[in-house]
């Protein structure tokens, strides 16, 4: 097999530091958490804190866990059959997988955008009505319509066509509305996976912009295999790998959490940098 060639690490923008890290309100916190899927772990042993108002990333191989942990942090995984989370999720200092706790609503206050564009086959209007109507939230709905479009930067481009089908919309746009379908039931947090892959660099740029643009008033946690894409728009970065674990298995672990510009320029673990350097992976 032909060598890799070492790749530049991406140059970084955020400056972001460990204290404000740590010194910020956490809106999750994980203690030594694993996800299995039919007794197999997949991603394991993970304590992580993720901060207010703030893009973290999840970086790492295909394979080492990052949209399963992703999906743990509004118990999507309750959906995948034979899927189990130990451990417990805090959110604003609530276990999620606590008895009583309903996963609609963690849905509602943690919403998700998923890798490639999910439009349903209705107008613009009734996608983005859709989770208002169904949750029953009260209020003008061609508001908040307006609204949630507005904020996913979709807006000026919809307005007259709302009642047309949203399958009609490109690639980048039904991702915007997708955005706007979540951010309509008014949420916390907003996680997306891979939410440019499927994407062409206009476009993509276009979902970084909002991206940043929603961090002022939500909090997102963005799972990423575009290093270059992290460093533009991620504050912290998480980076995870394969390794073994305490039943001698392989799974998912993370290996190292921290400000974005430190973990790209100067990590703390070996293995983080020779990723970002593009050694392996």
């Amino acid at each position: 097999m032909p060598e890799t060639t070492p790749t530049k690490a991406p140059s970084v923008s955020s400056e972001t530091s460990d204290f404000e890290l740590t010194a910020r309100e956490q809106v999750f916190a994980l203690d030594d958490v694993t996800v299995s899927y039919a007794g197999k772990a997949a991603i394991a042993e993970v304590t992580l804190s993720i901060p207010k108002h703030l893009i973290t990333a999840f970086i790492g191989p295909s394979g080492c866990g990052k949209s399963t942990l992703l999906r743990s942090l509004n118990r999507m995984n309750d959906l995948v059959p034979g899927a189990s989370v130990t451990g417990p999720v805090h959110y604003h200092g609530t276990n999620l997988y606590s008895a009583g706790i309903d996963p609609v609503e963690v849905r509602r206050r943690i919403g998700m955008v998923f890798q490639r564009p999910n439009p349903f086959p209705k107008s613009i209007f009734d996608n983005v009505a859709y989770g208002p109507r169904a949750l029953g939230m009260k209020g003008n709905m061609a508001e908040r319509v307006e609204a949630a479009l507005r904020r996913a930067a979709l807006w000026d481009e919809s307005k007259d066509i709302l009642k047309r089908s949203a399958l009609g919309l490109s690639g980048g746009q039904q991702q915007r509305l997708c955005s706007a379908r979540a951010l309509a039931v008014e949420p916390d947090v907003l996680l997306l996976d891979e939410p440019c892959s499927a994407l062409d660099p206009i476009s993509t740029a276009r979902i970084e912009e909002l991206m940043m643009e929603l961090r002022n008033d939500y909090t997102l946690v963005v799972v990423t295999h575009n290093m270059q894409q992290a460093a533009r728009i991620a504050d912290a970065t998480a980076f995870f790998s394969l390794a073994p674990i305490k039943s001698g298995a392989r799974a998912g672990v993370l290996v190292e959490f921290g400000p974005t510009t430190r973990l790209f320029s100067n990590p703390t673990d070996s293995r983080t940098d020779d990723y970002v350097q593009g050694r392996f992976g």
